[in-house]
């Protein structure tokens, strides 16, 4: 385990990520008080992707043969009540 103060750790949170990619544990003090531990990222806990970065299904619209959108949304409006 790697101690060190939190001015230390600004200074070379690079090396630090670094042991800690290697297996080792750094442990930062503010004060003279820990604070944090920063530890390797455990191979058997799964990697959470948020909702909004998972792969979507493009959208498969099937429009009647010989009109395109902007013509069926022309119809729609004419057709609506309002």
């Amino acid at each position: 385990m790697h101690i060190l103060p939190l001015s230390e750790f600004r200074a070379n949170a690079s090396a630090m990520l670094d042991l800690v990619e290697r297996g080792e544990v750094v442990r930062i003090m503010r004060h003279g008080k820990p604070v944090a531990d920063l530890v390797p990222v455990r191979a058997d806990e799964p990697t959470k992707i948020p909702s909004w970065k998972l792969p979507i299904e493009p959208l498969d619209i099937k429009w009647p043969e010989g009109k395109s959108g902007a013509q069926m949304i022309i119809e729609e409006r004419e057709n609506a009540r309002f």
